[in-house]
């Protein structure tokens, strides 16, 4: 077994983060993971009695996030490795999607992610070791029609994780951030918020993108205990990776967007350089 660590985990009750803290457990790792309620906490807290503790909290409630890692630190240990897992996927056209389906979006799956960042970091620091993993999506890499607030707030927390990395490397502290292909969580279920629709210039481009992830629900390709052993391999890692995908089909589309990227670049090359001088 690979040292044990401390695991900070958001967001433990499902998905990513429960499969994580259940693998990381049996690696006899001690796990810290919040939950939304008294209820899901206890049930968490079943896993193992001296090894999973839970702490209810709401990674939005930003002002509470530093007493609570706080406390963390001082009752159960060190923190060695924050994951920032809570999120949530939002589903709606830009156009029919009000911006407070925005704000909403990016206070979960980046102002939360960053303020628990900013928590750990101070003992991280000053201990000059730590690891940072930030659950993104190939959505931080690809786009589809649809599902732009979600891949603007994935590609927003994929950019912070490269800067924080370059900042925090000399300290001794690594920066991952995981993008998942498809996985059978509830992201396109019950963890999905969908707009609803209203203009029917968008059905052409958008209804076949709902069905299709409709019928996908349940079924995708990835497995997510061995998403979770994919990380537990970069977190035992002394040389973690900055990007990590996960999914052959992350692989793939991620691949063909740098490729058409690349394409396009060489294409417009000469427009490019002209505005030099």
């Amino acid at each position: 077994m690979a040292s044990s660590k401390i695991l900070l985990i958001t967001g433990v009750s499902s998905g990513f983060g429960r499969a994580l803290a259940e693998e990381a457990l049996a690696e006899g790792h001690t796990v810290v993971g919040t939950v939304r309620s008294n209820e899901a906490k206890r049930d968490f807290e079943s896993l193992s009695a001296n090894a999973a503790f839970a702490r209810v909290l709401d990674v939005t409630e930003f002002d509470v996030i530093d007493g609570i890692v706080r406390e963390i630190e001082t009752s159960v240990g060190p923190v060695d490795v924050l994951v920032n897992n809570a999120g949530y996927g939002h589903e709606g056209v830009v156009e029919e999607s009000p911006l407070s389906e925005l704000r909403r979006q990016f206070d979960v799956n980046v102002f939360g992610a960053v303020a628990m960042i900013k928590a750990v970091l101070p003992f991280m620091r000053e201990r000059r070791r730590g690891h940072i993993l930030n659950i993104t999506s190939m959505g931080g890499f690809i786009t589809m029609p649809g599902i732009a607030y979600y891949c603007g707030s994935k590609f927003a927390l994929e950019g912070i994780s490269e800067a924080l990395g370059k900042e925090v490397k000399p300290l001794g502290i690594a920066v991952t951030a995981v993008a998942p292909g498809g996985f059978r969580t509830d992201w396109a279920g019950r963890s999905m918020t969908r707009t609803p629709r209203s203009i029917p210039d968008y059905d052409e481009v958008f209804d076949p993108v709902r069905k299709a992830r409709a019928e996908r629900s349940g079924k995708q390709p990835g497995d997510p205990r061995k998403a979770a052993r994919a990380m537990l391999t970069a977190i035992a890692s002394d040389h973690p990776p900055a990007h990590l995908l996960l999914g052959t089909d992350a692989l793939s589309l991620v691949r063909n967007k740098l490729s058409a990227l690349t394409a396009e670049i060489d294409a417009w090359e000469s427009v490019s350089a002209s505005t030099d001088g």
